[in-house]
Formats: C-alpha cells, structure tokens, sequence
C-alpha cells in the first residue's frame, strides 16, 4: 500500500501542468464552466429542502382538508421544485455545451504541441523503439487526458460543494451520521485506485503490442501493401497475427474489468448496509414521533445523495489520478530534448557557393553494431560536381545526413567554407542545401504545391516552378493530367496518381526549385527510364552551373556527368578519379562498369529482338 501512496504522490506535480495547459488553450471557457459548477453543486441541496417542504405541505393537507387557503403555499412549492428540476437540466445542457468547446480547443492546444515538440527532435529519435512508445501513448493516451481531467476535477468540485451540503443537513439528525456517510465508502476508495494503477501498468507494458495492431492493421488496409499483400497472399498471415494479438489484449482487458466490477459490488454492498443501518435508525425514531415524514425522507434523500455524492467524488478523484498517470505520458514526450541544436552565437556562411570538406568523420547509429563510416575524409571544391558510387550499405545514404546535420558525427568535423557545421545554425544551414532523397515524400497535393514545397518561403510563382518542373524533365508528365499544375496526386483525397519515375522527376522539381548553394542528389535516375534519363543528363550540367553538387547513385552513366567520382565501400573511399582514370586502374570500379554496361547492352539486344 506504502508504494502505491507513494505513486500516487508522485502523479501530483503533472496537475498544475495540466491545469496551465487548459487554461492557455481555453482561459475563459474554463472560468464559465467553474460558474456553472457552482451552481450545479448547489441545486440538488434546494431540491431536496424543498422536497421535505412539500411532504410535510402534504401531511398538513390531508389535516385541513383541500382548501385554497392550504393549497397556495403547496402549490407554490411544488412550482419552485420544478424551476429548480428544470434549472438543473438547462445548467447541463449549458454545461455540456461549454465542456465540448473547452475540451476541443484542449485538444487542438495539446495536438499543436505535440507537432511542435516532433518537429524540433532530432532524427536519431525515429531510430528508437522507445520513442515511439512515448509518442503512442502521448498521442492516443494523452491527447484527451487534460480535457478529460478538467471535467473530472469539474465534477468533484460540483459533487464536494453538494456533499458539504448535505453533510450540514445530516448533522442534524446525529453528529455521527456524516461519519458513517464517510467510512461506508472508504471500500469504493480502495477499488478506485487499486484498478487506476492496474490499468496503467496493463497499457505501459502492453504499448508495444499496440502499436503492432496498429501496423497490422494499416498494413491490411493501405494501398502501398495492398499488391503484395495479394501477390503473395500474405493477407492471411497480418490478420492472424492482428486477431491474435487482439485476443490477448482484449482477454487481459476483459480480466482487468472483470476484477473491478468485482470490487465495485463489493463496495456498493458496504454502502447499502450503511444506509440500511440507517434507516433502521431513523425508523425507530420517526416510530417514537421523535422526526416528521418530511425529516425521514429529507434524511433518505440527503444520505442517499450523500453515498451517491461520495462515490461520485471518489470515482472522480480515480478518474483525476487516472488521468494525471497518464498525462505523465504526454509530459514525457514534452520534455524531450533535442542534443542537435544552434550553438551559442553562430557563425555567418558567405552568399554564394560552398566548399565541403569532410575531415576524419567517423559515425555509428545508434544500437548499430557496426560504424556506417570510419575515418572518412572528402572534399568537394566550390561549384565542382562529384559522384560516390557504391553498394547497398557502404555509407552514401548516411553522409547525406550529416551533412544536412540530422546527425552529429562520433568523430571528426565536416566543414562549409572552412566553417564546422555545428557552429550553424541549422535553418540557415539547411537553406543552403536542396536535396533528392532516395525515397521522396509523396505529398498528396497539387502538383504545383508537390513543387512549391521545396522553397516555401520564397513563395515562388507560377513561372518558376513551372522552370523547376521543364528542368527535372517532369513537363510533359504534368501536361498529361486533367488540370495541369492544379491537379491534385495521390488517391487519399481523390487525385490522380503517378508512376514512380513521374514522382521521382516531381521531388527533383522540388529539389530544384530551391535556389541553393549545395546539391545533393540521391538516386536522381533510379526511377528513370533510359530515354528520361538521357535526356535529363544532357541538361544536367547547366542545371547544376555555379554550385557544389554531390550526386550519389548506382548508374555509371549518372556518374560519368561528375567531375571526380569516388568509389565507397564499407565506409570508406575506396578509389578516386575521372571515369577515364577508374576504368585504367582496372579495380572495383572498372569491373563493375563493365559488368553493368554489358548487361545493358544484352538487355538492349534482347528488346531488339
């Protein structure tokens, strides 16, 4: 139990956090709703006065006979029970009202910190297992928690203010009797806290599992899978896998509520035996003459109101440590923190061009057993063009990432006009860097906004993107859609949709629209035909005139636009020059283009015939 106290305890601070954050996001919906609660608090008391004055109104009539003169006062009564019956519904009504907008904009306040936080941490946080627990639970079990505790702490503050009532109500009868309306519910107390803390322990340990019936379930239903889901007939095997990790999960749910409805019965035959006991008193009492009609059942309704306000107040205060253990989710993803950041006071890159020099650069992912680059030095001279060719895995994907900075390097430095990446800062870093990533996002959007992307803030005209379309070569493809440059892609919201090499030539659109000093291209032909690929080759150059350009690929006919290319493998250089001094050093690179060149050239023969 000692440990139990203590957890809870522990949960305190997160309240006034969630607090602050309902009232940064809805301020002045909250100070109505604490009105209303107030007042709602406080009619079920009238409501029960005037119920006792109404049977004792009776009682009296049926001595006097019905008269006008005996009727007014009780019907008078019986008017201000309705007004006061009729005010509670409106007020609830009202409330509702003011709860669903507050808790909207609660939510919209926690979703836009939320996306703020994930766009500020670092993309070694996606490499993690455990960040993305965190920002499940933030996510799915945090978003609605603060919303969800103000109207619980709402709930115990109207329920406090009517139980403080009728405990002045019951005093009356016996000085004890507040007590006994206290201890009969000390079970439900118990029952509430011990389930809280059960549950949240089942969703802490089982994050993971649901994350995967998430998976499962997008892999079932999501149109990227849905070929080889076919093709291979693997649609069978997800949804084994996803009912079985659901029937786990829905069985240890089932356990869990089974147990708490078992302790709730417990607690609720504890209460009625209290208020049996009770009542047996007051029987007695009224018996002897000693308490009116309207006494005993202004009694009943205050103790029974009472038990109900009781476990009321206690299941709102599960309710509030509930969430409150959960919010402790969604403040752990917040307080995450960045290790790659702006330094102190920045240095200044000039306007134009760019040297980079990669010095010594050794970097291992994290939980990787083996370094992507070891003791990697290159240099790429101011408006020069170099390519690195290698295989799967020897570390080219990885060098683009340092130097846009998503990583820091282990060891070493890597260098802009002499100046080290981490004295930057990063948004004037990554203004001067466009990049093609091998993989592009597909952004279901019109076409001219899937260009427009790649230099927002300059806000670029029609003819400019237009000029960045004409210069990937992505044109013609445009041209063949219903509205052009206002067609929207993507089959999410309806849109027309591309092959991969006209999504390819789109992303290297972006890529060009933005004006910068350093080009880095990723695969910019894998997609290609070989007929788009030769004829943006032939433009490649004047494209790329003035800038520094790394261009990373597989195809030697790519490469062969460089003014160096450097062969990788295993995180390091391998072997560097021009094309003609590769292929008369006779090593890997020479054999690899005459091996890729013979295929094309069979493949070639092959189509011919």
């Amino acid at each position: 139990m000692k440990d139990k106290i203590d957890k809870a305890l522990r949960q305190l601070p997160y309240l006034p956090g969630a607090l602050r954050l309902v009232w940064a996001a809805a301020g002045v919906w909250a100070m109505v709703w604490l009105a209303l609660i107030l007042v709602q608090g406080l009619l079920p008391v009238a409501t029960v006065y005037l119920t006792r004055a109404v049977v004792d109104g009776l009682v009296a009539i049926l001595g006097k006979g019905y008269s006008w003169t005996a009727l007014s006062p009780l019907l008078l009564l019986v008017g201000l029970t309705a007004l006061t019956l009729l005010a509670g519904e409106a007020l609830r009504g009202i409330a509702g009202w003011v709860r669903t907008v507050q808790s909207e904009q609660v939510q919209d306040h926690i979703h836009g910190l939320i996306h703020e936080k994930a766009l500020t941490l670092d993309i070694a946080f996606y490499d993690s297992p455990d960040y993305y627990d965190c920002l499940h639970r933030a996510r799915i079990d945090a978003l609605s928690r603060p919303a969800a505790m103000l109207e619980n702490i709402g709930a115990f503050l109207q329920n406090s203010v009517t139980l403080v009532a009728m405990c002045l109500v019951l005093l009356r009868f016996g000085p004890w009797l507040p007590l006994i309306l206290f201890v009969s519910t000390l079970p439900a107390l118990f029952v509430v806290f011990h389930n809280t803390l059960r549950f949240h322990a089942w969703r802490v340990r089982n994050t993971a599992a649901e994350r995967r019936c998430c998976y499962y379930d997008w892999m079932i239903t999501d149109r990227n899978a849905a070929t080889e889901l076919r093709l291979f007939d693997l649609g069978g095997h997800f949804r084994k896998i996803f009912r079985q990790l659901r029937d786990r999960l829905r069985r240890e749910r089932g356990d869990l509520a089974r147990k708490e409805a078992a302790g709730k019965l417990g607690a609720a035959v504890f209460g009625l035996a209290a208020l049996a006991g009770a009542l047996v008193w007051m029987a007695y009492r009224a018996s002897r003459g000693l308490v009116t009609l309207g006494d005993l059942t202004l009694f009943y309704l205050s103790f029974s109101q009472g038990q109900r306000m009781m476990r009321d107040l206690l299941a709102n205060a599960g309710e509030i440590y509930r969430n409150m253990i959960f919010l402790e989710n969604l403040f752990e993803y917040l307080e995450l923190t960045p290790c790659i950041h702006d330094p102190e006071t920045p240095l200044t890159l000039p306007e134009q061009g760019a040297d980079v020099a990669i010095e010594g650069v050794s970097f291992q992912y994290p939980g990787s057993l083996y370094p992507a680059l070891a003791d990697f030095s290159l240099a790429i001279p101011r408006g020069r063009i170099v390519a690195l060719v290698g295989e799967n895995g020897a570390g080219k994907s990885t060098l683009i990432k340092l130097l846009c900075r998503f990583y820091d390097p282990d060891k070493g430095r890597i260098l802009l006009d002499g100046i080290d990446l981490r004295e930057l800062n990063l948004s004037e870093l990554w203004r001067r860097i466009t990049v093609l990533f091998q993989e592009p996002v597909r952004y279901h959007e019109t076409v001219a906004d899937n260009i427009a992307f790649g230099d927002l803030a300059a806000a670029p005209d029609t003819e400019e993107i237009e000029t960045a379309a004409r210069a990937a070569g992505a044109e013609n493809s445009i041209q063949r859609l219903p509205q052009g440059y206002k067609t929207v892609l993507g089959k999410w919201f309806g849109g027309a949709e591309l092959s991969v090499g006209e999504w390819q030539r789109l992303a290297l659109a972006r890529a060009f629209l933005r004006q910068a000093s350093i080009i880095i291209l990723d695969e910019p032909t894998s997609a290609m035909d070989s007929w788009a690929e030769a004829d943006w080759l032939t433009r490649f150059r004047r494209l790329v005139a003035g800038n520094t350009a790394l261009i990373i690929t597989h195809r030697f006919t790519t490469a062969l636009q460089a003014d160096r290319i450097y062969v990788m493998a295993q995180g390091h250089i391998i072997e560097e020059g021009t094309h003609d001094e590769l292929l008369s050093m006779e090593g890997h690179y020479a054999v690899s283009w005459r091996r890729q060149t013979n295929r094309e050239a069979t493949l070639e023969k092959g189509s011919r015939s």
